[in-house]
C-alpha cells in the first residue's frame, strides 16, 4: 500500500500558500454542507460528517469554516446541491487517475476534466476503465512525535482494533482497515488513548506503475491541474510521485 506518499501529501496541506489553502477549506466546507444535508449536523450520529469534520481539523480548517458549513447545511432553505460524480483515466505512461467530484453542474466539470486529462499528457477514460485498479480503505495516521510508544506495541494495538495493515517510518505510523471497518478501527483506537492525525476512507491502488524520469513533470502537471478544479475532491493515481 502507498502509504508515504499519502502521509507527504497530508502533512505538506499544512504548509501550502494561502490561495490554495482556501481552495482546500472550500472544498472542505463543501463536503461538510453535503454530509449534513444527508444525515444531520450532529457528528456523533452522522459517520460521514464525523469523517470530513476529522479531515478539516487534519487541514488545521479553522472551526468557524466549519460551523458555517453545518449551519448552512442544516438550514431549512433549499440551497446548493452537488452530485458526486468519479472520472477514470490515464496519465503518461498508462498511469490510472481516479478523480472524485461534488459538482452542481456535471457538464461543466465532465469538460473541465476532459480539457485538464487532454492538455496535460493523460487521457480520459470510460466509466469503469480504472476503477477495478483501486480499493476502497480506510486510511488512520498517528504522528510519532512525543509518542512513548514502540513498534511491536503500535502493532498489537493496531491489530487488536481490526486493522488490516500498519506502515511505519520516522514521522508516522500509518493504518489501513478495510473500508466496512474503518469507524470501529478509529474508536477502538481513540479509545486506547492514540491522538489520530488524519483518519478518512481513501482509494488505495492494487498495484503500483512506475513513474519516468522524463514524464514526471507532465503527470504532475496532471494531478497539480486536476486538484486545483474547484469540483475536484480526491484525486487518486497508481504511481508514486515526490509531494
Amino acid at each position: 500500500m502507498s502509504g508515504h506518499n499519502k502521509w507527504s501529501k497530508i502533512k505538506n496541506t499544512k504548509g501550502v500558500e494561502d490561495a490554495k489553502r482556501a481552495k482546500i477549506f472550500q472544498k472542505l466546507s463543501r463536503e461538510i454542507y453535503m454530509a449534513v444535508k444527508k444525515g444531520g449536523p450532529d457528528p456523533d450520529a452522522n459517520p460521514a460528517l464525523r469523517m470530513v469534520m476529522d479531515k478539516a481539523k487534519a487541514a488545521n480548517m479553522p472551526k468557524s469554516n466549519s460551523q458555517r458549513a453545518i449551519d448552512k447545511g442544516s438550514s431549512s432553505a433549499g440551497g446548493e446541491d452537488y452530485n458526486e460524480v468519479t472520472y477514470e483515466g490515464y496519465g503518461p505512461n498508462g498511469i490510472a487517475v481516479f478523480v472524485e467530484t461534488l459538482t452542481d453542474n456535471t457538464n461543466r466539470t465532465l469538460s473541465n476534466v476532459r480539457t485538464i486529462f487532454n492538455k496535460n499528457g493523460g487521457s480520459l477514460g470510460e466509466s469503469g476503465s480504472v476503477a477495478y485498479m483501486f480499493e476502497r480503505k480506510g486510511y488512520l495516521a498517528i504522528e510519532r512525535e512525543g509518542l512513548d510508544v514502540d513498534e511491536d506495541t503500535m502493532f498489537e494495538d493496531v491489530i487488536e482494533a481490526g486493522a488490516e495493515d500498519l506502515k511505519t517510518s520516522e514521522e508516522v505510523f500509518e493504518i489501513y482497515t478495510e473500508a466496512s471497518d474503518f469507524g470501529t478501527v478509529r474508536d477502538a483506537l481513540e479509545e486506547k488513548g492514540y491522538k489520530l492525525a488524519t483518519s478518512e476512507l481513501t482509494m488505495v491502488p492494487k498495484t503500483m506503475i512506475p513513474l519516468p524520469e522524463d514524464k514526471k513533470k507532465t503527470f504532475m502537471t496532471l494531478i497539480d491541474k486536476l486538484e486545483d478544479d474547484d469540483d475536484v475532491q480526491n484525486v487518486y493515481y497508481n504511481t508514486e510521485i515526490e509531494e
